[in-house]
């Protein structure tokens, strides 16, 4: 495997068990340093974010409650975020939240990989 993702740090909101292990172990195989998996926003601190992890991968509900408030303070701190969700608007995400990309569930493990690095600057824009 490729090392994109070579000692980052990484967040990920995901409220769906099976799904969320799936993402730690592949941003793992890709050579992420630290994978913290969030199953509720309550569980973190967003003020805490910047100086805990390099990047995130965000979905767009978590049990319910939208997730838009917190990828918004991600983004005023400068922490690189994808999101990853099964959320059909897309136009409304990228109307929102400009720049920031889009992997559809169900998605393969590349692309969600090549987001987070793009996000990161680890590969150059296509």
């Amino acid at each position: 495997m490729s090392p994109l993702l070579d000692g980052l740090r990484i967040l990920v909101l995901e409220d769906e068990f099976l799904i969320a292990m799936d993402v730690e172990q592949l941003c793992r195989d890709h050579g992420a340093g630290d994978v913290v998996l969030v199953r509720d926003l309550a569980e973190i601190d967003g003020r805490q974010v910047a100086t805990q992890f390099d990047a995130a991968i965000v979905d767009l509900m978590l049990g319910g409650t939208p997730t838009f408030d917190f990828a918004s303070r991600l983004r005023e701190t400068g922490v690189p975020f994808v999101f990853a969700s099964g959320y059909s608007d897309a136009e409304e995400i990228k109307a929102a939240f400009p720049g920031i990309r889009l992997v559809s569930k169900p998605y393969s493990g590349e692309d969600l990989v090549e987001a987070v690095a793009l996000a990161c600057g680890r590969v150059p824009p296509a």
